[in-house]
């Protein structure tokens, strides 16, 4: 390969950082001498990834705080635009792979295709949910599209777009290897309870930003009161590594002096050792499925956006879980549906040994299987077969000029 082959990334949020972090080494591996540059996080750089732009200075969330920092967003925006629209055929890049984050990303697809650089796009913008007016974008400037839910594929060949479906890389990861009682060991601090390896645990995944917390958490704590007075269960409520140290202080102020919750820091290992779970919608009712804890989704957003969202929303079932099976595997209680009661009678039968829980794992098993590729060659990772496709795009662009 060409020491001249220059791949641009973009990856503005965290998901989207963490695959680019895993991107970049497959990428590597088939062009050794590439160079790597555009939109990305500090764990991209530290792999040799020049950024124009850095991750943390446009992943905003909420319209009020979008509009705050405008000037500044829109700034970065256009120095992205710059570096992809260069006269400097020399300082153009040979491909770019765009990682979700659809408000930035499909406006970049569209200078990139302009540019004359082929564009792949790496886990789909939820357009068959909502937004489906934005296809159009993708149908002209984005080259393929790389797809980590199997439903996603037939949508979008359903519309002419050249899309494969490559496995999620969540799939790809071992179950967690920490014993129960290093695990208890390493959780809890000053204003949490210990854990006890010998009790019941049970997971409260709240979400992984602030604002989800805020509104999570508060009736996931009356549900775990309720079910505290009925046995003799404990509470594993893991962190999101990138909520600051306030907002680790301000969760730490919502849980009640005689709550049974120990605050941990490893979603994953408290899914794994975890009876059973209470998982806002979202990327985690996905690790959840991938390994096997049975558990209810619950979310709550603000009035007004619950409002909006029921206008525009067009799908059968909120959790992903239940979007790939095709039909209501696990529980869904969303806005006024999730209360404290409700949960704890949802999930009280999956504590017990039974039809209800037993049920469940082997649905989650079969949804777990529905999340890797089946035509993966030679045990192909997710990850592996997006670094080959964009090779392969990039050679056939540079066989067609």
């Amino acid at each position: 390969m060409s020491q001249s082959t220059k791949i641009f990334i973009s990856a503005g949020e965290a998901s989207g950082e963490h695959y680019g972090t895993l991107l970049i080494p497959a990428l590597r591996r088939l062009a050794p001498d590439a160079e790597f540059f555009g939109l990305g996080g500090q764990r991209m750089e530290a792999l040799g990834f020049r950024r124009v732009v850095r991750a943390e200075d446009v992943a905003v969330m909420g319209i009020t705080e979008v509009i705050l920092h405008m000037p500044r967003i829109y700034g970065e925006y256009r120095r992205l635009k710059a570096a992809v629209t260069t006269e400097n055929r020399a300082e153009r890049p040979d491909v770019a792979v765009l990682i979700d984050f659809p408000d930035v990303n499909l406006s970049l697809a569209k200078h990139l295709k302009r540019a004359g650089v082929p564009v792949v796009y790496f886990v789909s913008p939820q357009l068959w949910a909502w937004k489906k007016y934005r296809i159009r974008e993708v149908q002209r400037y984005v080259d393929r599209m790389l797809v980590i839910f199997p439903f996603e594929e037939g949508f979008y060949r359903e519309r002419q777009v050249q899309a494969s479906f490559v496995g999620h890389p969540l799939a790809d990861l071992h179950l967690p290897t920490v014993s129960r009682e290093e695990f208890a060991r390493e959780s809890g601090d000053d204003s949490s309870k210990d854990l006890d390896p010998s009790r019941q645990w049970i997971g409260l995944l709240p979400g992984s930003r602030m604002k989800e917390v805020r509104l999570n958490l508060p009736e996931m704590l009356r549900a775990a009161s309720l079910l505290q007075s009925e046995g003799n269960h404990q509470f594993v409520l893991p962190l999101a590594p990138t909520l600051t140290e306030e907002q680790r202080a301000e969760v730490k102020a919502m849980l009640p002096a005689s709550s049974h919750v120990t605050i941990a820091s490893d979603a994953r290992a408290t899914l794994h050792h975890a009876r059973a779970s209470i998982v806002a919608s979202g990327t985690a009712t996905v690790e959840a499925a991938l390994i096997g804890n049975p558990f209810v989704v619950v979310y709550r957003v603000s009035p007004l956006s619950y409002a909006v969202a029921k206008r525009v929303v067009d799908v059968p079932h909120v959790a992903m879980v239940n979007l790939i099976a095709g039909r209501r595997e696990v529980p869904e209680l969303i806005q006024g549906d999730f209360t404290a009661e409700n949960v704890v009678s949802h999930l009280r039968p999956l504590l017990e040994e039974g039809p209800a829980r037993e049920g469940m794992i082997a649905s989650l098993r079969a949804i777990s299987g529905m999340l890797k590729a089946e035509d993966n060659e030679g045990g192909e990772s997710a990850i592996d077969r997006t670094a080959r496709i964009t090779m392969e795009v990039l050679n056939q662009s540079r066989e067609e000029s």
